[in-house]
């Protein structure tokens, strides 16, 4: 599922899909996409990139698109490579960089950058 807040620039994607779960923040404001996988326990952390990721506006449309959801939230895409050792719990500088949105997905979980 896929819920927009267009007045907090935020957007919150859900995948239950058993080992494949996750949950997803896309925070427009503070420009980082978080990703909490449920099977590895971590919290992914990207910048979001204008030329890779569609804007808020544009976001809504796509999620209305049957091949699109098909395509970009299939269970068989990978977003993110897990390597083990390299990741960190935030602290509070991390937390006022990627916004309150993510501290909430994120908090007290292994951060990979």
């Amino acid at each position: 599922t896929m819920t927009i807040h267009n007045e907090e620039h935020i957007v919150d994607v859900h995948v239950r899909s058993g080992v494949y779960s996750s949950d997803t923040i896309f925070d427009y404001v503070h420009g980082y996409i978080a990703t909490r996988l449920f099977s590895r326990n971590a919290c992914f952390i990207m910048k979001i990139k204008k030329e890779f990721i569609p804007d808020l506006n544009e976001i809504g449309h796509l999620a209305f698109e049957r091949e699109t959801m098909r395509d970009v939230y299939s269970p068989n895409n990978v977003w993110v490579q897990y390597q083990p050792g390299s990741s960190r719990l935030g602290d509070y500088k991390d937390w006022i960089l990627y916004g309150k949105h993510i501290e909430n997905l994120c908090t007290g979980l292994p951060l990979y950058q």
